[in-house]
């Protein structure tokens, strides 16, 4: 949500906020109050009438964060394949911001996909919150779905959840799981908490199974779901909340 009516002192009552956020309405919100499942800035506030600051107050309902009231955009694009993840590119190739070119802000992309595989990115136009979500320390787990050459065993898949040793360094999956299986080819789901260049791709070539299509279905609590390729959507307070927690803003 972006923005409130507050008073002069640009504060609103809570109660109001939270009606105003789609938390529910308004008298349901005075009860979540009254029975204690509202936190402001890790205080529970019981006192209907009491007022925050909507763009700094750390708020939770029922233990879920509240994103705040902020002039920032937060987006989930399905990218396609073929796209390039960045904003311009010197070959003349098709990029993020072909696709996103009829929005207003100036958009950041949130990490990145490679060109060849499609699925889940967020744009933003929050600097600092683009550049936590990158950061390592802050990464949060990854869902791919594979199509591989192969077939795909569960030895394979245990392979995969005891680690694998790259070039670059060990990986270890926290879930493989098997979708599908034939002689010529599988398809597998992975989450992966890291995000090192083509981690996927060369985990999967180095045993023998290499990618021949990729995409990303899932972020942290932000899933791509149905949203076509080429598509964006915004993100939910519940997701949002969710990843700001994860990069403590």
């Amino acid at each position: 949500m972006r923005d409130v009516a507050t008073d002069e002192d640009g504060l609103i009552r809570l109660q109001k906020l939270l009606a105003q956020s789609g938390v529910a309405s308004r008298r349901r919100c005075e009860e979540l109050m009254l029975d204690g499942e509202v936190e402001v800035d890790g205080e529970v506030v019981t006192r209907l009438g009491t007022k925050v600051d909507p763009r700094t107050a750390v708020i939770r309902v029922s233990g879920l964060r509240l994103p705040p009231v902020s002039e920032h955009v937060y987006l989930v694009l399905n990218k396609p394949r073929g796209v390039v993840s960045t904003m311009s590119d010197p070959e003349g190739r098709r990029t993020i911001a072909d696709v996103v070119v009829d929005r207003p802000e100036r958009l950041f992309h949130v990490g990145r996909l490679d060109t060849d595989t499609s699925g889940l990115l967020l744009l933003t136009n929050d600097g600092d919150f683009a550049n936590k979500m990158a950061h390592p320390s802050y990464e949060v787990d990854k869902t791919y779905v594979a199509e591989v050459e192969g077939r795909v065993t569960k030895e394979t898949v245990a392979t995969l959840l005891a680690g694998v040793e790259l070039d670059d360094g060990p990986v270890r999956p926290t879930q493989v799981r098997i979708v599908a299986a034939q002689q010529g080819k599988s398809i597998v789901e992975l989450v992966i908490h890291e995000g090192r260049n083509r981690i996927v791709r060369r985990l999967l070539d180095h045993l023998g199974h290499p990618v021949q299509k990729l995409s990303r279905i899932q972020l942290g609590p932000v899933r791509l779901g149905g949203l076509p390729a080429g598509e964006l959507r915004e993100l939910t307070n519940d997701e949002l909340g969710a990843l700001l927690d994860s990069v403590r803003l």
